[in-house]
């Protein structure tokens, strides 16, 4: 099992990164919580790594936010959601968010992710509200991660609010509310928070 990476960033897009570990590239499933504080290509990284067999794959999920690597392994837990959906969860609202709508039981917030449907948002709840209330996980507050890389405009986070799941014309009214200039990164991070509001 890979517990974590320690690199050089090879290649970064939404949902995923490439590290180049020694020359071996290896492939990080990540949610875009994660790539919004990515540093940039050619620059140093370290990652936890979560490692997820199948009979014919075999993933690894990355996360630098040690709450957001425990909620995976609680979303995992979850009848019917498997790594991916979980990492899809993750993706569509900061993880002290969705703590705080467990312990809220407040599966209406949970809804508005794409791909988590009425029925999921209720297991989650019920499953994992007692998890979350017990848990000190995501009470502290945490600062913003600072952002370089400016000026990338809004086609590529369009096209990565779309792929996560949420509808063009949803996306291109919450992507105009966000000022122009900001980097890919940026952008995405307060589309996602627009979406979670």
């Amino acid at each position: 099992m890979i517990g974590g990476l320690r690199g050089k960033v090879a290649r970064k897009e939404p949902g995923r990164l490439l590290v180049d570990v020694g020359g071996v590239l290896y492939e990080v499933s990540i949610s875009l919580q994660a790539f919004a504080v990515l540093p940039e290509s050619g620059e140093a990284i370290e990652i936890e790594i979560i490692t997820h067999v199948r009979e014919d794959a075999l993933q690894l999920f990355g996360f630098f936010d040690a709450v957001e690597k425990v909620l995976f392994e609680w979303l995992r837990s979850v009848s019917g959601v498997g790594p991916r959906l979980a990492m899809n969860i993750l993706s569509g609202m900061p993880a002290a968010e969705i703590l705080e709508a467990l312990r809220e039981a407040d599966a209406g917030r949970l809804v508005k992710i794409p791909g988590v449907g009425k029925k999921v948002s209720e297991r989650l709840v019920v499953e994992l509200r007692d998890r979350a209330i017990s848990s000190d996980f995501g009470r502290e507050a945490s600062g913003d991660p600072v952002v370089s890389e400016e000026g990338r405009g809004t086609t590529e986070a369009l096209s990565a609010l779309v792929n996560l799941g949420y509808k063009k014309p949803e996306a291109e009214r919450v992507l105009k509310m966000i000022p122009e200039g900001l980097s890919l990164e940026e952008t995405l991070r307060q589309a996602l928070r627009g979406f979670a509001k």
